[in-house]
Formats: structure tokens, sequence, C-alpha cells
């Protein structure tokens, strides 16, 4: 198995191991039993290296599908790493350790009285009774034709 860089790609993986072994992708796409379009997305960098592709890969190149999903990842983390919208964002989350055990603020209302946490005084908003149910459980009650009240 060979040993690559972390910033490698698992399509210049791949591509190394192809000429490593001398075959072409489509060869490999049809020992594999995928279609060609997926091993050549990998290679352009298009395409992922999904659990299904990882166990094929390593079954065929005789290494590990753990291998070939370490690769993925660690180009993922690289890709993202580089992304300075996407950093600003994981360091305004706050860190766990951080956080823990310290109590949460308590807010202020309108009516300068602090929230404590508790719900209280919950009440149900006020409903008219449905006339069309009434309408329809008199007729049911009478026997007669116990449909769905005609909209006029």
């Amino acid at each position: 198995m060979p040993r690559t860089n972390k910033s490698k790609t698992p399509g210049a993986v791949l591509q190394s191991l192809i000429e490593e072994y001398q075959i072409n992708p489509f060869y490999l796409s049809k020992s594999i039993r995928v279609a060609y379009q997926s091993v050549t997305n990998i290679l352009n960098g298009k395409g992922r290296i999904t659990v299904h592709m990882a166990l094929r890969l390593g079954q065929f190149f005789g290494n590990s599908p753990k291998y070939w999903l370490d690769i993925q990842s660690s180009s993922e983390i690289d890709e993202l790493s580089a992304d300075k919208k996407f950093i600003s964002i994981i360091k305004s989350i706050p860190n766990v350790k951080d956080t823990a055990g310290k109590p949460k603020k308590e807010k202020n209302t309108r009516s300068g009285k602090k929230k404590t946490g508790k719900v209280t005084g919950i009440r149900k908003k006020a409903t008219k009774p449905n006339k069309t149910k009434k309408a329809y459980n008199a007729r049911k009650a009478k026997g007669k034709r116990a449909g769905k009240p005609r909209k006029k």
C-alpha cells in the first residue's frame, strides 16, 4: 500500500495506483462493477469516495476501505480548512469545556421581571364552536344522510 501525503486528493491517489498497476479507468470500472463515469469523476476531482466505492477499491487494490475513506476525509478537511468563511463559522462555535457548568444568564423581559426558565400561565386560545360540525351531528342523529354539509 503506497504512502501518500495528507494533501493528496482521492483522485490523485487513484491515478497513481492506476499508473503503478498499468491499468486504465475503463478496466478499473468494469472490474469493480461501477459506471465508468464514477471512476472518471473521482479522477477529475468531481466525485467522492463513498463507503461502497471504498469497499470496492479496497478489494481491488488489496488495501482496506478505511484507507480510502481516510483519504477522502483528509481531502475534505483540507479543502474546508482553506475556506475562510467556513473557518470563521467554526471559530464562533463555543467549546463545551469553556461553557460546561456555568449558569445560564437570566433574560430581562419588558415588564422588568427576570425569566426563570419555568413555563407558567399557558392558556389555550378560546375557540368558537364549529357550526358545520354541529349541523353534521344533528343530521346524523336524525338518521338522515350524514355526508359532509354542503357549502353555500
